[in-house]
């Protein structure tokens, strides 16, 4: 009896599934979750001030190529966990690619779209090595209604010669009659924060492979657990470049060579 129980129970057990294949490399994009800022220090000594960002493993959703209705090449990712209820054409996205729901939905622009099939994994294994630059784009911390002085940096207006509770005010909004009303883009009070901000230019110190972390130099627009996306940079230099030290001979205002005597201990 126990011996068919056994193999009842391994006929119940669902097979084990196969691994979805890797992204092509030249996908150097990510999307990923701000986990906090702490500090390294680098091989040199230096102490620097690093962001961990938690980039994938992401799913290919959706191909796009410039063959098709689309008409340009670009690859739609799928990152986080998906919430209760989701729409039919998102759902439809999943089905049709085979891979769970996501919480969120980018699409990243790629010059051929070649390779690329849905339900293919990206991580950061082998796509990004530490002294890559890359930009990072979040959305910045709300900060609610603020002022001029707190919103676009303004001095305020003298406290003295009679003017009552005016040192944080914007002073004039115009200065034409004709018009006679406020231009657009005229700078005020009003909602702060919780807009799209891109850091270019941030170096890889480090990557950790087994836990999908990358720490970044420098901080990262968003609160804790926001999304971020990572791709490489589009300015020219995408790898810090190191360059050997040299060993100059130092001279004094005559051209004669200044020979270093090592310092004695004091006893």
């Amino acid at each position: 009896m126990e011996e068919k129980k056994e193999e009842t129970n391994k006929q119940s057990e669902p097979a084990p599934k196969a691994q979805a294949a890797q992204a092509p490399g030249s996908l150097r994009a990510l999307l990923g979750e701000k986990v906090g800022m702490t500090q390294i220090f680098t091989s040199e000594g230096a102490r620097r001030a690093v962001t961990i960002v938690r980039a994938g493993p992401c799913a290919v959703v959706r191909v796009k190529s410039a063959d098709g209705k689309d008409g340009y090449s670009a690859v739609v990712l799928g990152f986080g966990r998906a919430p209760k209820r989701l729409d039919k054409p998102t759902t439809g996205q999943f089905a049709a690619c085979g891979h769970l729901p996501t919480r969120y939905l980018r699409e990243f622009r790629v010059a051929d779209a070649k390779g690329f099939e849905p339900g293919q994994i990206v991580d950061v294994n082998g796509r990004f090595a530490p002294g890559d630059y890359v930009d990072v784009q979040g959305t910045s911390k709300g900060k609610g209604f603020a002022g001029v002085m707190k919103r676009h940096g303004f001095g305020g207006l003298p406290a003295g010669h009679g003017a009552s509770d005016k040192e944080r005010s914007p002073g004039s909004l115009a200065a034409r009659r004709s018009v006679g009303r406020v231009l657009p883009g005229q700078r005020m009070a009003g909602h702060m924060g919780v807009d799209t901000v891109t850091v270019q230019k941030l170096e890889i110190l480090g990557i950790d492979a087994e836990k999908n972390l990358i720490y970044l130099s420098g901080p990262v627009p968003g609160a804790k657990g926001s999304l971020v996306a990572v791709r490489e940079t589009f300015k020219a230099l995408k790898r810090r470049i190191v360059k050997p030290k040299v060993k100059r001979v130092r001279k004094d205002k005559m051209g004669n060579i200044i020979v270093e005597t090592p310092k004695r201990k004091k006893k």
